[in-house]
């Protein structure tokens, strides 16, 4: 496999890859589960999402900015703490996070492509064809870097043009007016703050592919400037497009009806609006969207895990195979989104991704407020504001999912356990080599 070379991603190639991400997951596999927790005013829990996510974003870009690097996170974690288990753990949380984000959207990829057949035993059908997807997503990263550059750029036009048709088309089909921008209060009672803000949780995690830019700053042209400009402008066409999507969908289906189809609310919600040929123009939209964004990710977290391992930050082992670090770890990759794909539904995904990508990110702000915004020139206000909002947001969704899926807490907790306990053990074994 090849290595990223220094200038070789364009300012409009990041954007690409940024949105790449983000769109794959954030449309098609979350609109249902914001919707369920929020009610008729999904639409603009998005927004509240994207406001969060470029307060978290600073911190990304002010350091970013001042040292572009390949290792992105890990980079902006070891300058913060150096080599301990808090740089290690928190790597390997966000490592996770965008695993589970694969398997998240593996899963969309299966829901949307079972509505084109009339097949019963959808719970079998649907995280088989998830698998294959990641079988089919590693198999183009092992051809090498030049297909997926080639592709990533049209992929991402393809599906953006695509999805925005989906909205306005929806919009005019459902006669939309300006008073549909209100939601309406009909049942407002089912949903508390905490559930508002719970769902704001899940759309973060529609917005935390911006990341992936600052993994790519070694490789972006005049990536003092334009990593940031890159982050600024995926989120905000993320923004506008995820908006304009969710009142589409308002305006096409209750709730209770995104709600029962919350796996393939886009897909249900092209059937009143364009019939069978919205249909399969909209599942073909999905498809391609939920192909790119794994292809791409799976890259991504390859690179990143293969660099934590040069690091000395996490174990390998080659178990007999051959060739570079980076397909080694394309293969362990793939097999643990395969794992979680067949195992947790899209709402339980979802919900640990969340929680992985929150902890994450509090001990990002929270390195750069302490250690780095000084030499980074950063506004302590704001990397404290992301902090709070962060911790506000996680808290209040753990408790909606303390209430209501106690296992994903379980889960979550002794995931994040075992990262920091097997870390400090790693590192402490081989604290001199």
């Amino acid at each position: 496999m090849e290595h990223y070379k220094k200038n070789s991603l364009t300012l409009k190639g990041s954007v690409a890859l940024g949105t790449g991400v983000m769109i794959g997951a954030g449309i098609f596999a979350l609109l249902g589960q914001v919707a369920e927790l929020s009610g008729t005013w999904f639409p603009y829990i998005f927004i509240i999402g994207a406001v969060i996510s470029g307060f978290s974003a600073y911190s990304y870009i002010k350091v970013s900015n001042a040292y572009p690097s390949a290792g992105g996170i890990a980079m902006i974690l070891m300058k913060a703490y150096g080599k301990t288990t808090l740089t290690a753990a928190a790597s390997v949380l966000m490592a996770l996070s965008m695993i589970i984000n694969e398997s998240l959207v593996a899963r969309t990829f299966g829901a949307y492509t079972m509505q084109l057949f009339d097949l019963e035993n959808g719970a079998l059908w649907v995280p088989s064809l998830g698998v294959a997807l990641l079988i089919l997503a590693y198999i183009v990263n092992v051809s090498g870097n030049k297909v997926i550059g080639k592709t990533s750029q049209f992929m991402a036009f393809v599906k953006i043009a695509g999805i925005l048709v989906f909205a306005i088309g929806g919009l005019w089909a459902a006669h939309f007016t300006f008073g549909d921008l209100i939601p309406t209060s009909a049942h407002s009672e089912d949903y508390s703050v905490v559930n508002y803000i719970g769902a704001i949780a899940l759309s973060i995690l529609a917005f935390k592919g911006f990341t992936t830019i600052t993994n790519s700053g070694g490789e972006i042209i005049k990536p003092h400037k334009n990593v940031g400009r890159s982050i600024i402008i995926s989120l905000l066409i993320c923004t506008v497009v995820y908006f304009l999507v969710a009142i589409a969908v308002n305006a096409s289906l209750s709730i209770p009806e995104i709600v029962i189809a919350k796996d393939y609310s886009l897909a249900e919600a092209a059937r009143p609006a364009f019939g069978n040929y919205g249909l399969y123009f909209t599942v073909g939209i999905a498809i391609v969207a939920t192909i790119s964004g794994v292809i791409a990710s799976i890259f991504a977290v390859s690179r990143m895990t293969a660099m934590l391992t040069n690091m000395k930050l996490i174990p390998h082992s080659h178990f007999g195979m051959s060739g570079s670090i980076q397909k080694h770890m394309l293969i362990y990759v793939v097999v643990i989104a395969i794992a979680l794909t067949i195992f947790f539904d899209l709402s339980r995904i979802a919900s640990i991704g969340a929680i992985f990508y929150l902890v994450m990110d509090m001990i990002v702000h929270w390195g750069v407020f302490k250690h780095l915004r000084r030499d980074v020139k950063a506004n302590g206000v704001i990397l404290i504001s992301a902090l709070l909002l962060d911790f506000i947001v996680l808290a209040a969704f753990l408790w909606v999912k303390a209430t209501s899926d106690i296992f994903v807490v379980i889960v979550s907790v002794i995931g994040i356990v075992l990262v920091f306990t097997g870390e400090k053990w790693f590192l402490k074994k081989n604290k001199n080599t």
